[in-house]
């Protein structure tokens, strides 16, 4: 009674197998393990390929038109390079460059220098390092709606804490100024505020490139003699320069496309002072409905990028091939 179960189910499968087209099975089995690997992931590359290659592909075309999103039904007309000749001799554009190169130039300079800062201190290991850790990485667990409210209210110049921070050390009186009010002070209301969040990101990168570095590397130095500041320059920071330069381009990348924290905390005022290239890229495409030169200055922009980026490749690969 026990056999029959089982003699029933290998008989299931042995029809089954019988009744499998034979140069199906075949071709199953002729297949290499690469073959079978793409056979997997052809979906989701093509998937993929449709969700980022086509909408670059229409933004192309689109920056080659008149067309506007608000009259879907007018006639559409190539203008050739009339679009990109606008977004090349426009100010206002020029101006929104050196905006967006002023906030990438601070913020990766601030982050990366008091990222490897505190990630030399806590790769120290000493005494509740672990802890420390837990509470640095917390601004960048929060949301940029988060972060962006939170110090909307810590910029207030009557009841904000920051001002009353400043007028305790320096002596100014909290009222005197207004962090994202000031044409001066805005841009770096806003520089602060990104430094805040996003260095535990820089932090964690050159942590793990700190804990690649072996032991015996400076139990070597040691044995030399050499000091603390020599094993410093000498190994810590050539060794650990790979992984620097990798939280530089991750976060070069993103401060480059910078807009919600702006967005929150100032709108790109007072006036345009801090009006970044993707805020004027949102404005010309859902303010101004100029849909086809707006594709224009989004294709410079994602070509001065991607070139930045590949150049920064290249010599990122020299440096760990030394």
């Amino acid at each position: 009674m026990t056999d029959a179960p089982s003699t029933i189910a290998e008989r299931s499968a042995d029809m089954l197998a019988c009744a499998t087209p034979t140069t199906i099975a075949d071709r199953v089995r002729g297949l290499s393990d690469r073959a079978i690997a793409w056979l997997f992931i052809t979906p989701t590359i093509a998937l993929l390929l449709a969700i980022n290659i086509f909408p670059l592909i229409w933004a192309v075309y689109l920056s080659f038109t008149n067309f506007r999103a608000n009259r879907p039904n007018a006639e559409v007309e190539s203008v050739g390079l009339r679009n990109y000749q606008r977004v090349l001799n426009d100010p206002d554009i020029w101006i929104a460059m050196q905006t967006t190169a002023h906030f990438v130039f601070w913020t990766i300079l601030l982050q990366t220098v008091i990222g490897f800062a505190l990630a030399y201190l806590i790769d120290r290991k000493f005494r509740g390092h672990a802890f420390w850790t837990t509470v640095i990485l917390i601004p960048m667990m929060l949301s940029p709606a988060v972060v962006g409210n939170f110090w909307r209210f810590l910029y207030q110049p009557q009841i904000g804490l920051f001002n009353y921070i400043v007028s305790f050390f320096t002596g100014i009186p909290p009222s005197s100024f207004e962090m994202l009010g000031s044409v001066s002070l805005a841009p770096w209301a806003i520089i602060i505020v990104d430094t805040w969040m996003w260095t535990p990101y820089v932090m964690l990168i050159c942590l793990a490139g700190l804990r690649s570095i072996p032991d015996y590397i400076y139990e070597a130095a040691e044995v030399d003699r050499a000091s603390v500041w020599r094993q410093f320059w000498s190994i810590t920071v050539p060794m650990a320069l790979p992984f620097i330069m990798l939280a530089v381009l991750f976060r070069g990348i993103e401060n480059f496309k910078m807009f919600d924290m702006v967005m929150l905390l100032t709108g790109g005022g007072p006036g345009s002072t801090t009006e970044v290239a993707s805020i004027t890229l949102k404005r010309e495409a859902f303010e101004s409905w100029l849909t086809g030169r707006s594709s224009a200055f989004a294709i410079i922009l994602f070509v001065a990028v991607f070139g930045l980026a590949n150049i920064y490749v290249k010599a990122l690969n020299k440096v760990k091939q030394r």
